[in-house]
């Protein structure tokens, strides 16, 4: 029997024996129960309810994860790979949901979408997030395009920010310390510290949140066998509301990211003293009003991020984007829901580099070509019928500067049968999504094609979910990926290469099987694995079989702990080779990880330590080839309320 036979093997054995498994809700508006998602249509509805399966990571999940980054976190979901969450914590991250690339995923933060004009994919870097200023994370599987427009092809994260105190002030501190070394590194010196603090309340009407955190790390390089290149970030974030009626309400924000990176020469995988900044400034404003029925809504969001590459090829980048989104939300009663919305965006890319030859910078791309803007009306619909049908659709025309009009559209029926110890449904979706050409794609003086077309998505998505009441549940997707003008970096000849629509389709499909066990009172078993199957031109560093399993136990009301294990199998990756001066292939090995975590709330609701141990056998593998990758470390910490 192989090594993929058995892990599935041994999974659905344990699922079957142990029962079914129970899932997260949310709290909700229309109905009060436990659990809720909004994701999926912009309304607090039940998770039966939805024709998705839905990952819902919430504060108390959160508070259980104390040490580990937003990618980190993240990682564990069915169905994601975010490759780089284990090597050296400058490591460029990428983003591999269901087959799919980071130019697939949009990230949003607090419901507004969140990119960088400046990346090749322009996709949101989640390292300039610091995992104690969130309150909570969903994430929505499946092309998501009528919803959030371009980007939303496989996923969309949706990160929440910590709202204000319903106290006249609070103060949450938080600080771990720990170890970053490799598996041939047995020192266990302290090379990790993240410090976070915040202050906020609520006096009458009025609310408020500051925090700042810090980030500094150390001891591990970027390339094997290389010098240790630091990773040290800064984050700030304020938010201001107000409530003037019952009716009306308003929010401000602004907020600062930036960190610096070491890294070194990934063509010859030598030791370098090169360096990576980024700078992120964020604003934005959130004013509601509420009436009967129903509310409008409007999120708008001014970016600025600077990028820098001090190397043997420095350069510059600097974008700026602005997202607005206004949305009217309304229920024509318990049944039926809408949501009627129009968003605009518009971003700019500057760059510069030294040309051959010179010293001193010469502009790239301006602002003036560099730019382009979209404006996309959309409308959705949900029904929730009374007799067990639901249904998800929606409509979006995107309007984009630079290849005119794109629609949309989405179905997503799905049907629960009320059983005597909860609930069975079935669900099943077709959307199709597109992907809008980067600026950098389209104005690159050397590679850009401002000809592009954007790239489409149809996927199609089957499952099943069933529910037992404070005890199970399992969920298994079937999902069908189609990929049309793939933008591809193609070699023209003479030395000649430029972005370019190609005509080949890609396709990928696979399973998620997600279960959710109240084995005791105190006793949890989470399990998810992902099955994925990728044309050969899309599979780099893409798992076939990924599996994710955590047993949680909690002791009274203030000790929990946790025992997890992570399977990834073979992958393919590729380098380039100096002395042929092409691409090559390696396969990198399966690995299997085990981490252990525990907590104690010395001090009921105000005070807590915590430590982890990551890589308990100190498993020696690869996640990238030519680059270094996490050993056995340890982390320490505490997090305090006052």
């Amino acid at each position: 029997m192989n090594t993929k036979t058995m892990i599935f093997g041994v999974l659905l054995a344990s699922i079957s024996s142990l029962g079914f498994a129970q899932q997260q809700t949310d709290s909700l508006k229309v109905e009060q129960l436990e659990e809720v998602v909004i994701t999926d249509s912009r309304f607090n509805l039940k998770r039966e309810n939805s024709g998705k399966v839905i990952t819902k990571i919430t504060q108390k999940e959160l508070q259980n994860l104390q040490g580990k980054s937003i990618a980190e976190i993240i990682n564990n979901t069915a169905g994601i790979e975010i490759n780089g969450t284990k090597s050296n914590a400058g490591q460029n991250l990428s983003y591999f949901i269901r087959g799919g690339k980071n130019r697939q995923v949009l990230v949003l933060i607090d419901g507004i979408a969140v990119t960088d004009a400046s990346q090749i994919a322009n996709d949101y870097d989640l390292r300039l997030l610091n995992a104690d200023q969130v309150e909570s994370i969903e994430i929505l599987k499946g092309a998501s395009s009528t919803l959030y427009g371009t980007g939303a092809a496989t996923a969309v994260i949706n990160i929440k920010l910590k709202s204000a105190s319903k106290k006249a002030i609070a103060v949450n501190l938080s600080s771990t310390l720990g170890t970053n070394q490799s598996q041939d590194d047995q020192n266990y010196a302290i090379e990790h510290f993240n410090n976070s603090a915040a202050i906020n309340g609520s006096l009458n009407k009025f609310s408020y949140l500051a925090s700042f955190g810090h980030q500094y790390t150390d001891g591990l390089s970027a390339i094997e066998d290389g010098e240790a290149d630091v990773f040290n970030t800064h984050n700030g974030y304020l938010k201001l509301g107000y409530q003037f009626t019952d009716a009306f309400k308003f929010n401000a924000y602004g907020s600062f990211d930036k960190f610096k990176t070491g890294f070194d020469d990934s063509f010859g995988f030598v030791d370098a003293e090169n360096f990576s900044m980024t700078d992120q400034y964020r604003i934005g404003i959130s004013p509601e009003y509420t009436y009967k029925n129903g509310s409008i809504t409007l999120n708008a969001a001014y970016n600025n991020i600077e990028r820098e590459i001090e190397s043997s090829f420095p350069t510059q980048f600097m974008s700026r984007s602005f997202v607005g989104d206004l949305f009217n939300r309304y229920n024509f009663n318990d049944k039926f829901y809408t949501v009627l919305g129009v968003n605009a965006q518009k971003n700019e890319i500057e760059s510069y580099s030294i040309p051959f030859g010179e010293n001193d910078f010469a502009q790239d791309i301006n602002a003036q070509d560099g730019n382009f803007t979209i404006v996309d009306p959309y409308v959705n619909a949900v029904y929730v019928s009374g007799f067990g049908l639901n249904l998800n659709a929606g409509l979006r025309l995107n309007n984009h500067s630079e290849y005119g009009s794109h629609l949309v559209y989405s179905l997503n029926p799905s049907f629960k049968k009320d059983i005597n110890f909860g609930y069975i449904k079935g669900l099943a979706s077709y959307s199709t999504s597109f992907i809008a050409p980067s600026l950098y794609q389209l104005f690159e003086p050397s590679f850009g094609n401002v000809n592009l077309q954007p790239e489409e998505n149809r996927t199609f998505e089957v499952g099943a979910e069933l529910n037992v009441k404070d005890k199970a549940t399992i969920s298994v997707v079937y999902f069908n990926r189609l990929e049309e003008n793939f933008v591809d970096f193609k070699d023209l000849g003479d030395f000649q290469f430029q972005y370019n629509n190609i005509e080949e389709e890609f396709t990928a499909s696979g399973f998620e099987l997600v279960a959710d066990v109240k084995l005791t009172k105190s006793l949890q078993l989470r399990t998810n694995a992902t099955y994925t199957k990728v044309d050969e031109d899309l599979s780099l560093r893409i798992p076939e079989i990924k599996v994710y399993t955590t047993l949680n136990y909690t002791c009274g009301k203030r000790t929990f702990m946790s025992l997890s294990y992570q399977f990834n199998d073979d992958r393919d990756d590729s380098f380039y080779n100096t002395e042929t001066f092409a691409n090559e292939i390696v396969t990198l090995e399966s690995y299997s990880l085990l981490d252990f975590y525990i907590s104690h709330q010395i001090i009921e609701n105000k005070m807590t330590l915590f430590a982890n141990i990551n890589n308990i056998l100190n498993e020696e593998f690869r996640e990238l080839f030519g680059y270094s990758t996490k050993g056995r470390n340890i982390n320490i910490g505490f997090t305090l309320s006052l």
